[in-house]
């Protein structure tokens, strides 16, 4: 979610090369042989130029444990569908997380060591997270 963000935030463009794939490296196939031909055209060059930003910004985000691991995939779709996939969970972890903060939602209780503030901040923090897992809450 943070992922998407930041690309929605700084830059959009390359958030739709992430989500659609923007670049495959053109091919000719010569007597049987495929061989990739380097892009020639503007629009080829200004793909190829966002992929490569794209998939480096998505590796930059990762922290430095996950490097060689996701180092592998050499386009920003794929990439972003093994960082989901790794980071993502399944439905079952993520029906669990839901139960938990439903739970914590409904033992909500400020300390007396807390500022106004602080225990509001905590309680906006877990409603936001219970809707990005598709849980409304009436207030």
């Amino acid at each position: 979610m943070r992922i998407k963000q930041y690309f929605l935030m700084t830059d959009y463009a390359l958030w739709e090369v992430i989500l659609n794939g923007d670049s495959p490296l053109p091919t000719r196939t010569f007597d049987g042989v495929e061989t990739v031909v380097p892009h020639t055209t503007v629009e080829q060059k200004l793909a190829r130029k966002n992929e490569l930003k794209a998939r480096g910004t998505l590796l930059m985000a990762l922290p430095n444990e996950h490097q060689l691991k996701f180092n592998t995939y050499k386009d920003a779709k794929t990439l972003m569908e093994a960082i989901e996939k790794r980071f993502g969970g399944n439905k079952e972890l993520k029906k669990v997380q839901k139960t938990l903060l439903k739970q914590q939602y409904e033992n909500f209780n400020g300390n007396s060591s807390e500022g106004l503030d602080q225990i509001y901040d905590r309680l906006q923090k877990l409603i936001s997270q219970l809707e990005i897992h598709g849980e409304t809450i009436s207030q």
